[in-house]
């Protein structure tokens, strides 16, 4: 350990000695008062000077100005001495051992899907800094933020989530930086420090074990079909024979997609969220051909979704995944209950974000949106005035009911518009008759619907933003496990006309993700759609290699065009 840690230490220790801080629990402690001391040597002079240079010299809330915000407070708290240097006698400078230890970490950092490049910056170089105390101020200041964004990047990820999408509302978890740059310097083990900040998650930590033995040359694929028209029962293709070697069906002479082969896909469209129906569609196709091909760049991009996540999910929460149209409640980590869900188009996203369910309405009202209302409503009333009426719906005017006969409705995109419309509860109403609140800015909560046909499609994204969830009352019966006097049964006991609010005594997290890779079971990696090219966006924002791939045809259906949320 170098003097001026030794000095650092001793500090600490007159005033009730260095706190203990589990690299688990740096996220969490409150961050302290800013106190500025004093520097008392030359070195920590020029220190003081160097990164006042750059924090009062960068753009406010820029990179540089944040980075060297946190350094300049940092060091000004220890009279700005140095941390990670050695000094000999003969002037000498070197790495102190605990930043010869990160330094190993920064080079295998590709291992965890980070850039080595992005911490052993150049001016990581002690040589050239002997006798110099400028260049040993910069050498000090350079290797904590590096360290800074090594930890930064491990937790929070190297992107910043609203650069992909504004949809991907993803808060940062906080890091006490002081605190951590403490313990990584005064720890025997940094590197166990920064390990601990990396996401606990099972399904992230089976991604980075894919990411040590994945090899882009040697991808175990299966039997490959090749392109083509829908295969139907009882039709002749040339593809028949690499189908039956695909499903292990003996060889026969013929090009018939014969019963034995029908009887065959049914069976393996049953082992996924396929319809069952003996057809070979573009989606069952691509199922059978792996899916679509996952990259190197795919788990990396997955991985930095991961750490995007909270910390903790809950030990009882509901996950929707968007590309995976799938809900799924779990307990203790495992899947307890799940169902298809319908979520937003490619114009009206699904947002992205964690929340925690609230409330349950049974027999709800639907306040249409103002961009519906103006989209939808607004045009079907100019063609038919009767229209609000038809539909179970109320124009409303400070809260009261009017007649839509009495209005303009060509001032509708109007921002003095001052009418909105709501549904009525009703076997028609589009939130059907139970939905889930967790109250959020972007007005998106899960709920039952009455256009149940779309449950049946392979491609499940056709509302305005909403989560439609395909057995309402299944789900609203496992969501209630933790409630000893709600259930199912009394929920249903509601249904009727009037609108109903019930409160749960516990609040459910519920984490709306978007993961285009899932691990099974035992262990292999299944690929999704990129339904929002948010996966894609990614990649690119992190300057990943994305080998050209073939495009995914996601849907067997024509759109859907609907009045709902």
């Amino acid at each position: 350990m170098n003097k001026t840690l030794i000095c650092l230490v001793a500090a600490f220790a007159g005033i009730g000695g260095v706190p203990s801080v589990l690299a688990q629990d740096v996220a969490s402690l409150a961050l302290s008062p800013v106190i500025i001391a004093p520097p008392q040597t030359p070195l920590a002079q020029t220190i003081k000077s160097g990164l006042g240079a750059v924090y009062y010299g960068s753009a406010k809330d820029s990179a540089a100005y944040l980075e060297a915000q946190k350094l300049y407070f940092f060091y000004g708290n220890r009279h700005f001495e140095p941390i990670w240097l050695d000094e000999g006698a003969n002037g000498e400078v070197t790495f102190s051992e605990p930043a010869r230890k990160i330094l190993k970490l920064f080079e295998s950092a590709a291992s965890e899907g980070l850039r080595p490049s992005d911490y052993l910056t150049p001016d990581l170089d002690p040589a050239g800094a002997k006798g110099d105390p400028i260049k040993m101020a910069a050498l000090e200041t350079a290797f904590s933020g590096a360290a800074l964004r090594y930890a930064s990047h491990i937790y929070n990820g190297r992107i910043k989530p609203q650069s992909v999408s504004v949809l991907l509302d993803i808060a940062p978890k906080p890091l006490d930086t002081t605190a951590l740059l403490v313990e990584l310097a005064s720890s025997p083990d940094p590197v166990a420090v920064l390990a601990a900040l990396e996401p606990t998650h099972p399904e992230f930590l089976a991604l980075k074990a894919a990411l040590a033995t994945f090899d882009d040359a040697n991808l175990d694929r299966p039997i490959q079909v090749a392109e083509g028209p829908t295969l139907r029962p009882g039709m002749s293709d040339p593809r028949v024979p690499a189908l039956r070697d695909r499903l292990g069906i003996p060889a026969q002479d013929g090009l018939v997609y014969d019963d034995a082969l029908v009887d065959a896909m049914k069976a393996f469209q049953g082992t996924l969220d396929l319809d069952v129906d003996g057809i070979m569609g573009p989606a069952t196709l691509a199922a059978l051909n792996g899916g679509v091909p996952v990259t190197r760049a795919d788990i990396i991009a997955n991985m930095e979704r991961w750490r995007w996540m909270p910390r903790e999910l809950g030990a009882f929460n509901v996950v929707v995944n968007i590309p995976e149209f799938r809900l799924v409640i779990n307990r203790d980590g495992a899947e307890e209950y799940t169902t298809r869900v319908v979520v937003g188009t490619t114009k009206n996203q699904t947002p992205v974000f964690s929340d925690n369910i609230r409330h349950i309405v049974v027999n709800p009202y639907w306040n249409v949106p103002s961009s519906i209302l103006r989209g939808e409503v607004a045009p079907a009333v100019m063609r038919n005035p009767g229209y609000v009426e038809n539909q179970n719906m109320d124009l409303l005017y400070n809260g009261s009911p009017i007649s839509p006969w009495q209005v303009d409705w060509s001032q509708v995109s109007s921002s003095n518009f001052p009418f909105r419309v709501r549904q009525r509860p009703g076997p028609g109403n589009a939130l059907g008759q139970i939905k889930f609140l967790f109250p959020n800015k972007h007005d998106v909560y899960l709920h039952d619907t009455p256009s149940k046909s779309l449950f049946a499609r392979s491609f499940r994204a056709y509302s305005h933003g909403c989560v439609r969830v395909q057995n309402p009352m299944e789900f609203a019966d496992a969501l209630m496990a933790n409630e000893p006097n709600i259930s199912r049964a009394s929920l249903e006991a509601m249904f009727g006309s009037t609108e109903r609010w019930v409160n749960p005594d516990h609040q459910i997290p519920v984490h709306i993700t978007y993961f285009t890779i899932r691990v099974e079971a035992d262990g292999t990696l299944k690929s999704y759609g990129d339904v929002y090219g948010h996966n894609a966006k990614l990649i690119a924002a992190m300057d990943l290699v994305q080998p050209e791939i073939a495009p995914e045809i996601v849907a067997e259906a024509e759109p859907v065009v609907e009045l709902s949320p």
